[in-house]
């Protein structure tokens, strides 16, 4: 704990068998109280290796997409009684060891969502981002920042905390359970004006690493070019868009107040 903050990491997983004991190993124990793996149907031996190493871990039985896996991420820590929860790739791209300063920044009441980032420092390329994404990131990132209004280096990084309350309080259900969904969920923090923070992080790619191909990072791209558009029309007044909708049924709450697993959802 962090001034008497219980904190979770989550780790949606696919195929992450052979980095997730190294990211897992690197995970500061006396400081985190829960850790948890969901699992979206991999077709290796993440699972085993979660076993291994005690996690508490929830499978999808079907392959639901990287936001439903955030989403059943972010259920259970809640569920479990969360109240700081950080986000992190089981792929070793990211450091663990920047846990404890992103958990001391919502701790002490700071920030609400804290973001490392690749590109605050110099070490993207030189951790091995290939040159297509940096630029693309960057231009993004621009983007984003003029439609939006804010001052971010990136919205693209898979390292994230956030607070039990921005949890609560965002309209998570009516997000895409593709990849987009980590940059409506930023878009959706700074619409409802809660405080994003950042942290410099170095990235390390490797062959084990997780990345989308070419064809779905333009598909990407294309999203969160969507996503900035919707964000300044409704701050406008023009067009309303459901991910900006404040309804209680977007929202997560507690895992068994709104959801039942295993019945409705392969779960187990």
């Amino acid at each position: 704990m962090i001034l008497g903050k219980k904190i979770a990491v989550v780790m949606p997983a696919y195929n992450a068998e052979f980095t997730l004991r190294r990211t897992y190993e690197e995970i500061p124990k006396e400081l985190v109280d829960d850790i948890i793996l969901v699992d979206d149907a991999s077709r290796d031996k993440t699972v085993d290796v979660a076993k291994e190493l005690g996690l508490h871990h929830v499978v999808h039985e079907e392959n639901g997409g990287y936001g439903a896996n955030q989403k059943t991420c972010y259920r259970e820590a809640l569920a479990r009684g969360a109240d700081i929860v950080i986000m992190m790739h089981p792929d070793y791209q990211y450091t663990p060891k920047l846990i404890p300063a992103m958990a001391g920044m919502i701790a002490s009441g700071i920030y609400d969502v804290v973001l490392a980032s690749r590109i605050l420092g110099r070490g993207a390329v030189q951790g091995g981002m290939p040159r297509y994404k940096y630029f693309s990131n960057r231009f993004l990132t621009a983007f984003q920042n003029f439609f939006m209004r804010q001052k971010l280096s990136e919205y693209h990084t898979g390292y994230r905390a956030f607070s039990r309350e921005v949890l609560l309080k965002l309209p998570l259900v009516a997000n895409s359970d593709d990849f987009i969904f980590d940059n409506q969920m930023l878009a959706q923090a700074a619409f409802f004006d809660f405080r994003i923070g950042e942290i410099s992080c170095p990235t390390h790619y490797s062959e084990d690493s997780s990345s989308i191909n070419f064809r779905r990072s333009v598909s990407y791209g294309l999203g969160v070019l969507g996503v900035s558009l919707k964000y300044a029309a409704q701050k406008l007044g023009w067009r309303r868009s459901i991910l900006f909708d404040n309804s209680p049924e977007l929202k997560i709450t507690r895992a068994q107040q709104d959801l039942d697993l295993e019945k409705n959802h392969g779960i187990r």
